[in-house]
């Protein structure tokens, strides 16, 4: 069996045993999930549409009332997918990978997808799969963390010991260069940093947990983190520590590209 089959199992079960508490934890991934949608076009109307990384199923209900269209929420969360269900029983609720989307060539007018492509193992796959579903006209709207999201976690980790303790995600440059092939005929990113504030470094671990966002790279420790590592990284932070408490810094690339007239 290989890594990447491993981690999307890993990232599967990590988010699915998150469902209960990750409304109540995510109000940084509300934020940078409506101000994509912000950025998709006044006049665009679409009649089919997919919430691609649905989660909970919020932002499946945002695109619903916007749109007054039924949405298809997809997750590779099966925990997630069962959270939303009981939340809302007028949308249709899939179990996918977005390397392998379930869906008809040339079938959806606008697949919008918040926070959940940097989890794929190929992303170049993954914005294949959506052109291949997308009509011509159609749009494909998505944001994802760039390589500098919780530096201060990862440098304060680094003088700890040298394992991989914080996900690493790409820089700006390889994901221009995957949205330059991805053969979309249009394409704008806009690059947001958000700095979250936090009065202990718990409150900030204590927060990744309940949204799901466990580490899942090559290179991570096995086993609990003892609790004089644990020291050593509070004390780590503390450098970080601002007027404001200790920051954590995320650049989210916002993303919308539109499929052209098929030649």
């Amino acid at each position: 069996m290989s890594e990447a089959i491993l981690d999307k199992r890993r990232i599967a079960d990590s988010f699915g045993r998150a469902a209960a508490t990750y409304d109540q934890a995510a109000a940084f991934q509300r934020t940078v999930g409506r101000n994509l949608m912000h950025r998709l076009p006044d006049r665009f109307v679409p009649a089919d549409v997919v919430d691609l990384g649905c989660g909970t199923g919020h932002f499946t209900r945002l695109l619903e009332t916007r749109y007054g269209a039924s949405v298809c929420g997809l997750d590779l969360a099966e925990g997630m997918l069962r959270y939303a269900c009981r939340q809302s029983d007028h949308t249709r609720w899939v179990a996918a990978d977005a390397e392998r989307l379930p869906l008809r060539d040339a079938s959806q007018d606008l697949i919008f997808s918040s926070l959940a492509l940097q989890w794929c193992s190929d992303l170049q796959q993954a914005l294949h799969e959506t052109w291949r579903a997308l009509r011509p006209g159609g749009y494909l709207a998505f944001n994802t963390l760039l390589d500098a999201s919780l530096h201060e976690l990862r440098d304060a980790w680094t003088t700890v010991d040298g394992f991989v303790h914080v996900n690493r995600f790409m820089t700006l440059e390889t994901l221009q260069a995957h949205l330059c092939q991805a053969g979309f005929t249009f394409w704008h990113c806009e690059v947001e940093r958000h700095v979250l504030c936090y009065e202990q470094l718990s409150d900030l671990t204590r927060e990744l947990k309940a949204i799901g966002a466990h580490n899942v790279n090559a290179g991570r420790p096995g086993g609990l983190t003892g609790r004089s590592r644990l020291r050593a990284l509070t004390e780590a932070y503390e450098a970080f520590r601002t007027g404001q408490g200790l920051p954590a810094t995320y650049d989210v690339a916002q993303v919308i590209l539109r499929k052209g007239p098929t030649r």
